[in-house]
């Protein structure tokens, strides 16, 4: 990876903390990019669409490879994003109550030859939660920035009974699928 700078597209905290604790060198330059779903949008070509606004909307230097990324959960088909609220956080806390889950994070890889992208999938499943056990988590202020209103490596994880795929994927970037493509063989390493 030395033959080139990885620019991080993100403002999330999560995210720039994975690549630090993988050794993966950064920097950061975000732009701002409407985060709406369009009608009937299924929730993997949302994300890989935000991914690649993220990363198509930061200025890219010569010499460097921009990654964007957005995440989502979905339960029973809805899309679960970061709450409005309180009121919205216990709501989505309730969906996930004793359910499997999925999370979808999408990554996008900008580079001077063009990009690509993935969309890296997820099963969670939470405990039954009680009332109070909503009320108190959506008390804390962790559920208000993460998509559908839970850290799995905060609080939150004394909620999770089992986890399928990656771990890092839930809390915000699939890390090994991330460097696998930033570290492939070919032109631009495989961009």
């Amino acid at each position: 990876m030395s033959t080139f700078t990885l620019v991080l597209a993100s403002k999330s905290p999560r995210r720039r903390e994975i690549l630090e604790q993988a050794g993966i060198p950064f920097v950061v330059r975000t732009a701002e990019v409407e985060e709406v779903r369009r009608p009937a949008e299924p929730p993997e070509a949302y994300v890989l669409r935000l991914a690649q606004a993220k990363a198509q909307a930061v200025e890219r230097l010569a010499g460097e490879r921009v990654l964007g990324a957005d995440t989502v959960v979905v339960v029973d088909g809805e899309v679960l994003e970061k709450p409005s609220g309180r009121e919205d956080a216990a709501r989505m806390i309730r969906l996930l109550s004793g359910r499997t889950h999925t999370v979808i994070t999408g990554v996008w890889i900008e580079a001077e030859t063009g990009g690509r992208g993935f969309a890296e999938r997820t099963h969670v499943r939470f405990q039954d939660l009680s009332e109070g056990q909503i009320k108190t988590y959506t008390l804390s202020q962790e559920p208000y920035d993460k998509a559908g209103g839970y850290a799995i490596q905060g609080l939150a994880s004394k909620f999770i009974d089992r986890v399928e795929g990656c771990y890092f994927n839930v809390v915000g970037l699939p890390v090994a699928r991330v460097y696998a493509a930033l570290t492939s063989e070919g032109p631009d390493g495989g961009h």
